[in-house]
């Protein structure tokens, strides 16, 4: 179960499955704790069906290469998030629909992925919540290349193992820890 716990002025804590999410915004995350907390400027897609998640972060770094990731998504998540830094990559897909099914089952809150993804009609069904820069049907190699859990930075933020993120319609930020509740107006 995710870590999750905070309230914010968009919404309460909201049970999704055995999941939760603290139902606060990014912006008030910001807005609050811009002082601990950073946003990732890079501009993704949502293709799962949870569009808000948290959680403490695991990292893989892949090119073109979905052997670790698999793996990785393969374990119980706990409630954690996967980031993915495929180098930007849009030639391959690293995750597709069996991938992504299986880290649902596993437990993890969400995936956010520096490359692309397929089977997206299949990811937009899952109670997962998925990030990613597009889309592309080609397969990825599968030879176990890359590193796992290792700082990866991306958009202006460095996500390390142990951090805390947070995702909703307005971007990802990333901190040390979840911070405490923001402020009520």
């Amino acid at each position: 179960m995710s870590a999750a716990c905070l309230t914010g002025r968009r919404g309460a804590l909201v049970i999704i499955g055995a999941m939760t999410f603290s139902g606060f915004a990014t912006a008030d995350l910001i807005d609050a704790h811009g002082d601990v907390l950073h946003s990732c400027a890079t501009q993704f897609h949502s293709y799962g069906l949870r569009v808000r998640f948290d959680g403490v972060v695991s990292t893989v770094r892949c090119l073109e290469d979905n052997a670790l990731l698999k793996q990785v998504l393969a374990t119980d998540g706990e409630g954690r998030v996967l980031v993915v830094d495929g180098g930007g990559s849009l030639r391959t897909a690293l995750m597709g629909d069996m991938i992504a099914a299986s880290a649902a089952r596993m437990g993890w809150s969400g995936v956010v992925i520096n490359g692309a993804v397929r089977d997206t009609v299949a990811l937009g069904r899952l109670e997962l919540g998925i990030k990613a820069l597009g889309a592309n049907p080609a397969r990825s190699a599968k030879e176990g290349r890359g590193d796992v859990d290792v700082p990866v930075t991306f958009g202006g933020a460095t996500f390390a193992p142990g951090n805390w993120l947070c995702s909703d319609e307005d971007g990802i930020v990333i901190g040390p820890h979840q911070p405490d509740q923001p402020d009520q107006p």
